[in-house]
């Protein structure tokens, strides 16, 4: 018997799209999506994959604006959305927008299974803003049950004393097989590839917002640390835009020998090219809950630099990397020299890394959401 799944969530993200398209596909779940807004271009320059979505899905009218630090988003309409949805378990993303704390209100007065999909981790720097973590736990202590992507994200759950049986992991996943497949195309020759996009011959990547949190510059200055026969040889590329880029454009200015490029934000189709043709991929994040470009790194074959606070660090990164403290440029500029200078070792780490995310697959995402809500029906009821 098919159940009926509606998941709430902010936006229409493109590695979202592979994991609901796999739920969609299940015979269990008879699934509908509400998007909260099409996408957010303060932030992000995503392009909107339409054509590529294969499950029901409606965008709520909405109103955005960014004030300071704080994203305010409200919407019209949910209440009717909800009701025409007829949901049997709701699987809602976050409890930081009015539309959230609704959706729990229209949940409880319905007795409809509400299930908080979560990624916080006691490493994320909200954890320690009061306000936040108050009404975090206000929203925890009406949810029937909780969806988190990782051990990380787990372990934060259990610390605010969640009883691990309502908790499930669904975990994070990107496209695997899109990465794939460009690392698989990218062999020899790669002249053509190359020269397309103006690649260096060899280089670290970074993906991602050029914004501190990131640890973009910790990159640079560690790039900075390594010697210069070293970087002769191998160079950095940035894909992505932030606020930093032009602080970043002139502290490279100042790094030689050397070579360091700003590939500007690179969309989802040229994005796995960048992947394949780098040596490593570094993420010296300072707090993220989870980090999606790891996996796709790892779905590309890349040997991972990380530090130990980003989200997926635990789960993602083992053999077939190193994991850093946040901010240690000589542990980090250390990591680099030793996995570009022992082509053996790279191998072995590549090899790991595609092992490894297998089992963070769109469908096992996919898994983990519709067990968590089907888990939770009859308790409810």
């Amino acid at each position: 018997m098919k159940r009926r799944l509606v998941v709430i969530t902010e936006l229409i993200a493109p590695y979202r799209i592979p994991v609901f398209n796999a739920l969609v596909q299940r015979p269990d779940v008879d699934s509908h999506v509400i998007f909260l807004s099409r996408t957010d271009s303060s932030m992000r320059d995503w392009r909107i994959y339409e054509e590529e979505i294969r499950f029901s899905y409606e965008v709520l009218p909405c109103w955005r604006k960014r004030l300071v630090k704080y994203n305010v988003l409200l919407n019209r309409g949910l209440v009717s959305a909800l009701q025409l949805a007829s949901p049997d378990t709701i699987v809602c993303g976050g409890y930081n927008y009015l539309s959230s704390w609704q959706a729990l209100r229209w949940a409880k007065r319905n007795r409809i299974p509400f299930v908080l999909w979560s990624e916080s981790t006691s490493s994320d720097h909200r954890y320690r803003r009061t306000l936040v973590e108050l009404l975090k736990r206000k929203f925890l202590e009406n949810c029937d049950g909780f969806v988190v992507p990782g051990k990380s994200a787990r372990q934060y759950l259990e610390q605010l004393e969640v009883p691990p049986a309502k908790i499930f992991t669904a975990p994070n996943a990107v496209d695997i097989a899109l990465f794939a497949a460009a690392q698989s195309r990218a062999q020899p020759p790669l002249a053509h590839l190359r020269s397309q996009l103006a690649l260096p011959d060899k280089y670290f990547l970074f993906v991602g917002r050029l914004v501190r949190a990131k640890g973009v510059l910790d990159l640079l200055e560690a790039y900075a640390l390594l010697a210069p026969e070293l970087r002769e040889r191998f160079s950095v590329v940035f894909a992505g835009n932030g606020p930093m880029r032009s602080e970043l454009e002139a502290r490279a200015r100042e790094i030689y020998p050397g070579t360091v490029q700003f590939a500007g934000f690179v969309h989802q189709e040229e994005l796995p090219i960048y992947y394949s043709l780098a040596e490593c991929f570094v993420f010296p994040t300072h707090t993220d809950p989870w980090g999606l470009v790891v996996n796709e790194a790892m779905a590309s074959g890349l040997p991972v630099i990380c530090t130990r606070v980003a989200g997926c660090a635990a789960d993602l990164v083992r053999d077939n990397g190193r994991l850093i403290s946040v901010g240690n440029l000589c542990e980090l500029a250390s990591a680099m020299e030793e996995i570009v200078c022992d082509p053996d070792l790279r191998g072995r780490m590549a090899s790991e890394s595609r092992e490894l995310i297998r089992e963070f697959s769109p469908e096992n995402c996919a898994a983990g959401l519709a067990q968590a809500s089907f888990a939770l029906v009859a308790h409810v009821r």
